[in-house]
């Protein structure tokens, strides 16, 4: 059976979130053994030594790589992505925010090899569990990536994504840090051979949302902008 390589940023992870990981995995290993985990610190402000200790002791197959500076989503994702073993990578955020049956659908998509990007989008039930703010930027994107990039896959920040081995250069060849690289990795695939599909995935219960901060927003404006002018 293929090897399955999971990264994870993390950057100041809520509580209990070593745990919900190993849990995770738990339920995971039914339909794939054969997992690596790669946990990538973001420049974490955080004591977190003993959760890393927990996740070395109850995870067979775990890698931690870490650096000081915190530089993105986009960035610590790529550094995962570089080292990944498996011919199937998938990330999600640190705090598995999506349920086991959406996981379980990008893996079936990619090991049934039915394509080589398999990109998680937001059901019809998202946008009720969601901040009215983080839904009306999370729409607002969509429509800009629609008018203005005009790809066909127009929800490209949903945090869950999968992809075989082959596309694992374009990924790490990406030029954005923060949060649009996902945004970069499908317009730059979507200009490839490259065979990109759309999963419908879904939140799970109790996901805490954390608060939009502005600077960031206008950063990522900027990278849209990067983006649209090729």
């Amino acid at each position: 059976m293929e090897l399955v390589s999971i990264v994870l940023p993390c950057y100041n992870p809520p509580q209990h979130w070593q745990e919900h990981i190993v849990e995770f995995l738990e339920g995971f290993k039914k339909y794939c053994p054969n997992v690596e985990l790669i946990v990538v610190n973001d420049g974490c402000n955080l004591s977190i030594d003993n959760d890393i200790a927990l996740l070395h002791t109850n995870v067979p197959d775990f890698n931690w790589l870490s650096y000081a500076q915190n530089r993105g989503k986009g960035y610590a994702i790529r550094q995962g992505v570089k080292i990944a073993k498996g011919d199937i990578i998938i990330y999600t955020d640190i705090d598995f925010p999506y349920t086991l049956e959406s996981f379980v659908k990008i893996y079936d998509a990619l090991r049934f090899n039915q394509c080589d990007i398999a990109v998680g989008v937001k059901d019809s039930s998202y946008y009720k569990k969601v901040p009215p703010f983080r839904k009306l930027i999370s729409q607002t994107l969509s429509r800009m990536i629609r008018l203005l990039i005009k790809l066909q896959i127009t929800d490209t920040q949903c945090g869950l994504k999968g992809l075989r081995k082959e596309a694992k250069e374009l990924l790490i060849s990406g030029s954005i840090d923060r949060y649009l690289f996902d945004l970069e990795f499908i317009y730059r695939a979507e200009k490839t051979a490259l065979r990109l599909q759309t999963i419908p995935v879904s939140l799970r219960e109790g996901v805490v949302f954390s608060k939009v901060k502005w600077r960031i927003m206008l950063d990522e404006l900027n990278n849209f902008l990067k983006i649209l002018k090729g």
